[in-house]
């Protein structure tokens, strides 16, 4: 019979600790705006990559690097790499959005919850289209070492950008939303941190994808990134799907 409002309270107490964290919305503006500017130019950087590997599949500078990354036979690295790998590779990372989009709407940020499954979604389906239209196939074993075979167009990485479109936003969520040294932001910005910044050297290693491949994926989803973030923050300004409480809060 108490179990329920020990629950409750709990929640307010998380809720409480959280709004004591969040950032004055002219800061989240100004900081969004210079991520803006920055996303603008890595499209046009993308553009001209992706007609380049079409043209061109096999790049020398893809191989020699390649080789470099697997120089080292360490079972650790390898291991770590595979670890690295394995959520975008498996159920695991649809499970992730999923279970943070029901904190973030239990924790009253509805709009933030929503953003999290649109943004992995459409950055899955454009991977798709991106591969379809580029047309590059995946590296093979006469070029180099294949530790983990995939299937499917190599250009661009679908780990980035699923990775990026995830972990990446949480990451920005923690730095534009959140501030303070609580132990739950620390956590939430290395960790979805670890992963971005890792995922893109474990595809190479693994033999899944050459490095401009990484390269791209890490430019067009840092433009998608950019772009949920603007349309995020216009909707978060609008007051759209904004709780009771999370408008107390501002």
């Amino acid at each position: 019979m108490l179990q329920k409002p020990v629950n409750e309270g709990a929640v307010e107490d998380v809720k409480q600790e959280i709004t004591t964290s969040r950032r004055p919305w002219y800061h989240l503006n100004r900081t969004a705006r210079i991520l803006l500017l920055i996303y603008a130019v890595q499209l046009t950087l993308f553009g001209v990559l992706a007609w380049w590997v079409h043209v061109n599949p096999v790049l020398p500078i893809d191989v020699a690097i390649t080789r470099e990354f697997q120089e080292n036979p360490a079972s650790w690295l390898k291991i770590t790499m595979i670890v690295i790998s394995y959520p975008g590779s498996s159920l695991l990372l649809p499970a992730f959005v999923i279970l943070a989009a029901a904190i973030f709407w239990r924790l009253g940020l509805r709009l933030e919850a929503l953003c999290i499954v649109a943004l992995s979604a459409v950055s899955a389906g454009l991977n798709a289209l991106l591969k379809i239209i580029v047309e590059r196939p995946r590296p093979r074993a006469g070029l180099v070492e294949i530790f983990q075979a995939a299937s499917g167009q190599s250009f661009p990485s679908g780990h980035v950008m699923a990775y990026l479109a995830f972990w990446g936003l949480l990451f920005s969520f923690g730095i534009i939303l959140f501030r303070g040294k609580a132990w739950w932001r620390i956590l939430l910005l290395v960790v979805s941190a670890l992963f971005v910044v890792l995922v893109g050297p474990s595809r190479i290693y693994l033999g899944d994808h050459w490095a401009s491949d990484v390269l791209g994926s890490y430019l067009i989803g840092g433009v998608l990134l950019g772009i949920a973030l603007w349309i995020y923050v216009q909707l978060k300004q609008r007051g759209v799907l904004e709780t009771k409480s999370a408008k107390k809060e501002l």
